[in-house]
């Protein structure tokens, strides 16, 4: 059995693991991210490699970190939470802890870790997901390989254009499927809800303290529920825009299965259930024939972790 180590960085935490080729985690450790000082981050990094490396027989380490990826794999082009631009981080902990290292996006990571052994494991060849959670994330799988693209970083699925001329996305476009489908997107609906049919809002306010900027994501999911209607209607509307955006893969790209992964999927029936309405709306006649079975994400906060150990195991 071959021992990998699979690192998960993210803008507040960095997890690393010992990630079996079963895709079972032996062993890991969690440190804060200093994400505003690139060379405290990179150390943090080598630092959790080493305190897994010095207790088990590894042989390659796999990073999976927020940002854009070069096609090589070896260098952070743009990450939005830490403060790299054109980081050479594969080298830089190669060098430092002594194994082979691949840098991968970490929705690809997290993807691939469903694809091998969540939720699409019996899927032959081909899968998309999309990563819900404070932003849209997102992975392709086809031919049985993750689509990296020709600059390694394709399937930003978060930021097709869902809506034109709507509302402002942090890449800078209008209308982003990430300003509708997302953790923000849902608070956004409720506080807008809650503003103007405060008598629809009670549970949610109350949990607010009566003002509806207050609302929190968390406090969204605890309202609807308890059956808030404005909370229960925020999750229609942002199932809504994700259905659609499923349906489009299907379109394109026809895979076998489709999971929708992330935080906010926790959320259960009140996120899947109108996603898989939208999702089937929006087939038309398109959903008479076979079409991609849509599925919740299995592997949890531990996707990023499984996935970049395995990836490196596969480098």
């Amino acid at each position: 059995m071959t021992l990998t180590i699979g690192v998960d960085v993210g803008g507040t935490k960095v997890a690393a693991g010992v990630v079996t080729s079963a895709g079972d985690v032996l062993a890991q450790t969690r440190h804060d991210t200093p994400a505003d000082d690139v060379a405290k981050t990179r150390d943090v990094i080598v630092e959790a490699v080493a305190e897994m490396a010095a207790a088990h027989p590894v042989e390659a380490v796999g990073i999976g970190a927020a940002g854009w990826i070069d096609a090589s794999r070896s260098t952070v082009l743009f990450a939005p939470n830490i403060a790299w631009r054109d980081e050479p981080l594969r080298d830089y902990v190669s060098d430092a802890v002594g194994l082979p290292v691949i840098v991968e996006n970490d929705a690809n990571a997290a993807a691939w870790a469903e694809f091998q052994f969540g939720a699409a494991r019996h899927a032959e060849d081909s899968m998309v997901m999309f990563t819900i959670g404070t932003g849209v994330g997102g992975a392709i799988v086809l031919g049985g390989e993750l689509v990296r693209g020709t600059h390694g970083i394709a399937a930003e699925l978060g930021h097709m254009l869902s809506v034109p001329d709507g509302h402002l996305c942090g890449c800078g476009r209008h209308g982003c499927l990430e300003q509708y489908a997302s953790g923000n997107a849902l608070v956004r609906f409720a506080r807008a809800g809650a503003r103007q049919e405060p008598g629809r809002a009670g549970e949610l306010l109350d949990l607010a303290g009566g003002d509806a900027e207050e609302i929190t994501g968390p406090m969204v999911t605890a309202a609807a529920q308890s059956g808030d209607q404005v909370s229960r209607e925020a999750f229609a509307q942002i199932g809504r825009w994700l259905g659609i955006a499923l349906a489009d893969m299907v379109q394109i790209l026809d895979p076998q299965v489709l999971v929708v992964g992330g935080g906010v999927v926790d959320a259960g029936e009140l996120l899947l259930g109108p996603t898989r309405r939208s999702y089937v709306d929006a087939l038309a006649q398109r959903g008479r024939i076979p079409v991609a079975e849509l599925k919740a994400a299995e592997m949890g906060n531990a996707a990023g972790v499984v996935g970049a150990g395995d990836l490196a195991r596969r480098r």
